[in-house]
């Protein structure tokens, strides 16, 4: 069992379609939430878990926000974020 995956996106975001285009290829099934389809105060509650994270996406592998494209890529490269994909 794989633990849920949430990457929060915007429309035309080149580093987004790369994060999802990494965890498509390791077979990943994810949530998309788009940061514009999010209430104020929802957006809020994000950057309070992200510690004011601002830029997308904002990559949640279950509860633990690992960042953006790059960390998620660091990981993958680091053989890291298999690990956490397994729980």
């Amino acid at each position: 069992m794989s633990v849920p995956v949430t990457v929060y996106t915007t429309p035309i975001c080149p580093y987004c379609t790369n994060a999802k285009q990494l965890l498509k290829s390791k077979g990943v099934d994810y949530e998309e939430v788009g940061m514009h389809d999010m209430s104020r105060e929802d957006r809020m509650e994000l950057m309070k878990k992200t510690n004011n994270y601002r830029t997308v996406p904002q990559i949640f592998v279950g509860d633990t926000f690992v960042g953006g494209f790059d960390e998620l890529n660091q990981m993958n490269q680091q053989g890291k974020l298999d690990e956490l994909l397994a729980g």
